[in-house]
Order: C-alpha cells, then sequence, then structure tokens
C-alpha cells in the first residue's frame, strides 16, 4: 500500500465550514488541506469526484459483547460493521461476562481490543453499588469514562444505593455516563399490563411500560446528584421530550452536563412497532413521534449534544421471542450514519449539524486527543460519502454476526463509500481491509 493517500476533488466539512478541495494523508496523518495539492511518485490517489469527506464518527455507546457474549458479537465481527459505516472509533459498554467493573478487567479488553478491533477504541468501566475503590483508583487516561446504570441491568450492574450513588457522582475522576430509568416505576408498569395481557404483552406498550416517568425520574435524579456535586455527566440516550427541560442549550464547552441521542431514537418511532415487533425492543425504548421531533429539534438548540449508536446485538431467535422473553437492543453501527444522514434529506439537520454531532462533540466531551476534525496535524480518521445513492438495505448486506438489522427494508440515500482509520483503508467500495487494525484512544486530560 501506498505510504501517502491524496483524495481529490472533495466537499470537506469541518468546524461549521465547507471546503471543496483535497487532502493529504501521510503516516497515517493528515499532512495537508488545500485547494489543489499535486501528486507524489509514492501516492495513491482516490478522486471523491464531489463527494463528501468528513472525519470518521465517533460512536460514544455500543455494547460488542466480548467478552462472554461472542455467541451474539464480537470486537472484531462488530468493528468490521462500524467501519463498512463509517465509525472509526467506539466506546464499548461494560456489562460483558466478567463484568468490567475493575482495572484489571479494564485492561483485559485492551488487550482484546489491540488484537481484533479494525477500529479505534475505548472501554468504560462500570460502576457498582460496591466498587468505589476501583473507581477512586481510575487513571482519566485509562477509560473515555464510567457508566452508571441507574436503571434495570444485569448482575449488580445497577446501581440503586444512595450512599454509593452519592459516593461515585462525589469521587469520580471522569466523566460519568449514564442509563436513567427508574426500575420501581418499571415494574409497576410491567404488573398493570400483566394483569390484562399476562405474558403475552403487545409490544406497542414497551414505550408506556418503559415510559416517560421512569426516565424522567432517573434522568433527573442523576442531573440533581451531579449539581450537587458538580460532577462531569453525561446523559445517555435521551427518548422523551419531558427530560429535554434538563438540559441547557448552550455550547458544548460550555457545560458540566451534556446528553447523547441514538440513532434509532432519531430514525424510528411507536409507530414502527406494528412492522418491526420487537426487532426494535430496546432499553430505553422508542417511543412517539412527538418525542423524536422534540429531541431532533434539541440537536439543532444544542440541547442534546451527540448522536450515538448504542449498537447492542442479540441472535435471532432471541429476538423473536414473546415479548418478555425477547432482549433489548438493536444492531446498529454499519448504518448509523446514513440513518443519521437521513435527517440532512429530510431538511431536519444541515451537514454541519451532523459533523458536530458524530465527530467534534464526541472528541471535545470526552477529551479525544487529536480526532474528530480535519486538521492538519490530526489522525487521518476519514469517511468518504455518497449523498446521493439511494438503496434497499437486505439482510445479505449485513455484516454484524447476528446477522439481522432492524433497518433491513428501509430505504436510505446515503452510502458510505470509504473509511480510513489511521491512514489507512478499513473499508472501500463494499472491500473490508481485514489486516486494519484500530488503536486505544488517548484523551487529553
Amino acid at each position: 500500500m501506498a505510504n501517502d493517500i491524496l483524495i481529490k476533488n472533495a466537499v470537506m466539512i469541518n468546524d461549521g465550514q465547507r471546503q471543496e478541495g483535497d487532502l493529504l494523508v501521510s503516516d497515517g496523518r493528515i499532512a495537508r488541506i488545500d485547494a489543489e495539492i499535486g501528486a507524489s511518485a509514492n501516492c495513491k490517489v482516490l478522486d471523491a469526484e464531489g463527494r463528501l469527506l468528513m472525519p470518521g464518527m465517533i460512536d460514544d455507546q455500543v455494547h460488542f459483547r466480548e467478552p462472554g457474549a461472542t455467541h451474539k458479537a464480537d470486537l472484531h465481527s462488530e468493528s468490521r460493521a462500524a467501519v463498512a459505516g463509517g465509525i472509526t472509533s467506539f466506546m464499548d459498554m461494560p456489562n460483558t461476562n466478567p463484568q468490567t467493573v475493575t482495572i484489571e478487567a479494564l485492561e483485559d479488553k485492551y488487550t482484546l481490543a489491540q488484537q481484533r478491533s479494525l477500529a479505534n477504541y475505548s472501554f468504560y468501566l462500570g460502576a457498582t453499588n460496591d466498587n468505589i475503590d476501583q473507581i477512586r483508583a481510575l487513571k482519566p487516561q485509562q477509560t473515555c469514562g464510567i457508566k452508571v446504570f441507574m436503571g434495570a441491568s444485569t448482575g449488580n450492574m445497577l446501581v440503586n444505593n444512595a450512599e454509593a450513588l452519592e459516593a461515585i457522582f462525589r469521587d469520580a475522576p471522569v466523566l460519568l455516563a449514564t442509563h436513567c430509568e427508574d426500575t420501581p416505576t418499571i415494574e409497576r408498569n410491567e404488573a398493570n399490563y400483566r394483569e390484562q395481557y399476562g405474558e403475552d404483552i403487545p409490544i406497542r406498550f414497551h414505550p408506556l411500560i418503559r415510559s416517560e416517568e421512569a426516565c424522567y425520574l432517573s434522568s433527573s435524579m442523576a442531573v440533581g446528584l451531579a449539581k450537587k456535586h458538580g460532577t462531569r455527566l453525561h446523559v445517555l440516550h435521551i427518548t422523551t421530550a419531558k427530560e429535554l427541560s434538563l438540559f441547557e442549550p448552550r455550547p458544548l464547552d460550555e457545560k458540566r452536563i451534556t446528553a447523547e441521542a441514538c440513532v434509532h431514537h432519531l430514525y424510528f418511532d411507536e409507530s414502527a412497532y406494528e412492522l418491526k415487533d420487537t426487532f426494535i425492543k430496546c432499553n430505553p425504548a422508542i417511543k412517539g413521534e412527538k418525542d423524536k421531533l422534540a429531541i431532533i429539534q434539541a440537536l439543532t438548540e444544542n440541547r442534546i449534544d451527540v448522536i450515538g449508536t448504542d449498537h447492542a446485538p442479540h441472535t435471532l431467535d432471541e429476538k423473536l421471542s414473546s415479548y418478555f422473553k425477547a432482549p433489548a437492543g438493536l444492531p446498529l453501527v454499519q448504518w448509523a450514519l446514513p440513518m443519521v444522514l437521513e435527517l440532512y434529506h429530510n431538511h431536519q439537520l444541515s451537514l454541519e449539524q451532523v459533523v458536530e454531532k458524530v465527530c467534534h462533540s464526541p472528541a471535545r466531551l470526552f477529551n479525544v486527543q487529536q480526532r474528530g476534525y480535519l486538521r492538519e496535524g490530526y489522525w487521518a480518521d476519514l469517511t468518504l460519502v455518497d449523498l446521493d445513492s439511494p438503496y434497499r438495505v437486505e439482510r445479505s448486506d449485513v455484516l454484524y454476526k447476528c446477522g439481522w438489522s432492524p433497518l433491513e427494508g428501509e430505504r436510505l440515500r446515503s452510502r458510505i463509500v470509504a473509511t480510513l482509520v489511521n491512514g489507512q483503508f478499513a473499508y472501500y467500495n463494499g472491500r473490508i481491509n481485514e489486516s486494519t487494525r484500530g488503536v486505544r484512544l488517548t484523551f487529553d486530560r
């Protein structure tokens, strides 16, 4: 492979600006951006032909299932799908087996990823009711953040002890990322619907069981604790209009409390349950159209700061089960960026806003070093997108180990042409470069 890569005739979106021209990659980094750059003898040239060139998407929330559930997914299979979807860096959650609730388990996952991941990576340390000593010992460079399940979870990862929560919010040395749903409220709602329907509850009631009240009670508690202790808090996957009042419409760099929206909550609403059934069962639940539109509006106001995926695959057999037996979670990384770009096609977000929410904001929010922008000297994590290449998602296109997608049958208008990770082609025109390896993300903290 040529040492240098020259991308010519691109429309580059970066820092709220558009620039037509060329970008030169050398030794894994962006060496030069200019209106016109001549090719040297050892240079591989890619003519972008006026397509969109943007930084690679940084996904702040995935569940790649390794270790412990590799029959559903693993770091290799899901990072392959991620680079095919224009995602160059991901941050993986701690509810694996063993759970990532010790520094030793955290470092073990980095060792796995170094051997297996095609994209760049970081891993959250999980909080529990009794691991405050591990949290206090954490060094800021060791993790993207600490994940707190303030809602239903597995094992002992539901943090429901008031004293433990106070200690975590008070003493966390890095950003806290929270899943916010109130378990007692959910359990009451489940009991009410069980009385009416038994175990065979129709999926359309999922957003009423995982209700607006359950979300708001928990997210407002998290925000209250963060304000009390001055915590750097990031509330994940906001799904209700009511929760938006908890977050300020201000520039990201002025905030201590931020929020994320996920692609499936921006693409689907409750009307999709009839067709998609448990294929779109997730926690927190996909809710009504008014909630979806309010979240999109909150993105334009900078009330919500980041768009991620919460990629969480399960096997097809598991998802074909009845309401209570079907696990929550969707595989999303392969078409996440095209899903977000549908908001551009629908005139709901500009291209500049898309790039801000999927590239720039996650880089700044987590203090990621030298990624997330088209800047000379930064690592060449790049995504080339054809904005006018409509297609229908088919099961035969799926790269996830689970073998299915909730997007099957959906028509998307943007196609990922190429993805570069650290200056190497990880994906190009439908082909994956299996020799590519991502690196551990570093943080300016």
